[in-house]
């Protein structure tokens, strides 16, 4: 018999609940989803402005080809609206399933798209119009598949559980990555006639895949419960505005840290293959795949870290740390030597950045209660994301006509950051608090010593 039962009884699952099969779901459809979602980046730093755009003014068409980019999280606020009002209705399941099969379906029909050579203006219309449907379906996953993972988590880990969400999607653009790196390899009359269809085209495989694996994954002990009490929120929009709204203001300026991966991943990409630095665009796709895999291993370990000292210091690690990597990144790149920049890039997104990344899911979950859970993520997270996605945009202004002024770019970057850990430092640390009792402030203000917890603090 264990020494402490109390302790025994915080980290078991609760009743009826499976988080290694809901981790495992998290994590094989945010792969699955931002594959997809991941690999539109990459097109557009590479491909699209000569593909999609007037070729005649390369500078015009690289800036509209990236501000397309942030177009998917525009949507991302919109779509929030409706999947997270829809999953503190309906469901957590429904939602997850319902988003995978419309990014696969809305990534397969890029791959189909007639170029501006053969249709004028109408192919980048045809192009922000599925970008569109890309954000809508981005704006429920995370954050149903958070509140997945976090209900079916025992009490003392959900950091751990929670994280494989972001591992997922690590893996996705890793994914995403490495089937870019043979194609952008391809001479350039290939690629720019059928080559860059090839990777939008196995999203097919997405949206079965997806289907398959969700569709016999269970609802949450926590939502079941509520649908048998017959406690679920009629209106959570309107609960969530009316109880929880510093919450939420908090959310959307604590995902701001995003902008860190729009400008690693998208920016710094296109500023690095530019002709100011010249590095060759096959090497800077395995700088942001190897980064990628080191934060496959990082994520897991900042989140069990979060669940021993809690999930305020490692975020501000990863927010303020960040702040200070993306000048010695940019730099590295404004200097050309690869090796350089290889070591800078994995340290800085796969170490660093990761400490913010893994954090984040169950840090914004355990701000609200399962009433409105997923709406309160899914709207803070997509407004954050929303004006994260425009990074790219704002950093090519910033830039200049040559693309060269990295250092304003790393100082609106690092300002981001700060920003960001503001909004970390004034929450509440909820790592100790019980399941049940998340979102409630008596059990959650400054000091407050939730029941249970006492009992749980030795392990």
């Amino acid at each position: 018999m264990p020494a402490h039962p109390e302790a025994a009884q915080v980290q078991s699952p609760p009743p009826g609940g499976k988080p290694r099969k809901a981790a495992f779901a998290a994590w094989i459809g945010s792969a699955l989803e931002y594959y997809d979602f991941f690999i539109y980046g990459s097109a557009a730093a590479l491909v699209f402005p000569k593909v999609f755009f007037n070729p005649d003014d390369p500078a015009t068409a690289t800036l509209i080809s990236l501000a397309t980019f942030g177009v998917a999280y525009a949507a991302r606020p919109i779509g929030a609206l409706f999947l997270g009002h829809f999953g503190d209705r309906v469901g957590r399941r429904t939602v997850m399933v319902w988003t995978l099969v419309l990014m696969g379906l809305s990534t397969f029909l890029i791959g189909c798209l007639p170029t501006y050579a053969q249709a004028g203006t109408v192919a980048p219309v045809l192009l922000v119009l599925m970008r569109v449907l890309q954000g809508l379906s981005a704006a429920g996953e995370q954050a149903g598949a958070n509140a997945m993972t976090l209900e079916h988590a025992p009490e003392r880990r959900r950091g751990y559980y929670t994280s494989f969400t972001l591992n997922g999607t690590q893996a996705g653009q890793i994914l995403a990555t490495l089937v870019f790196i043979p194609v952008a390899a391809l001479p350039d009359e290939q690629l720019y006639t059928w080559g860059w269809r090839i990777p939008f085209l196995l999203s097919a495989l997405v949206a079965v895949a997806g289907y398959i694996i969700r569709r016999t994954l269970d609802e949450t002990p926590v939502f079941q419960e509520a649908t048998a009490a017959k406690d679920v929120a009629k209106l959570p929009l309107a609960e969530l505005l009316a109880n929880h709204w510093a919450d939420v203001l908090r959310v959307i300026a604590c995902a701001l840290i995003a902008t860190v991966s729009t400008i690693f991943s998208v920016w710094a990409l296109a500023y690095a293959t530019g002709d100011d630095v010249g590095l060759g665009k096959t090497g800077m796709l395995w700088v942001n795949g190897s980064a990628n895999a080191v934060a496959l291993l990082a994520i897991p370990l900042w989140a069990r870290l979060s669940d021993r000292i809690g999930r305020k210091p490692v975020f501000l690690t990863g927010a303020l740390g960040c702040g200070v990597m993306i000048f010695v990144y940019l730099w590295a790149i404004s200097t050309g030597s690869y090796p350089l920049v290889f070591v800078t890039g994995v340290l800085f997104f796969g170490v660093v950045y990761s400490a913010a990344n893994g954090i984040w899911p169950s840090f914004y979950g355990e701000m609200f209660p399962a009433r409105v859970r997923l709406s309160g993520m899914a709207i803070g997270t997509q407004i954050g994301f929303a004006v994260a996605g425009f990074a790219v945009t704002f950093a090519e202004q910033i830039a200049g006509a040559d693309g060269s002024d990295w250092l304003g770019v790393a100082i609106f970057t690092a300002s981001i950051c700060a920003l960001c850990a503001v909004a970390v430092a004034t929450g509440r640390e909820t790592h100790r608090v019980p399941t049940a009792q998340l979102g409630s402030r008596a059990a959650t203000r400054p000091g407050a010593e939730p029941s249970g917890v006492r009992e749980s603090a030795a392990l």
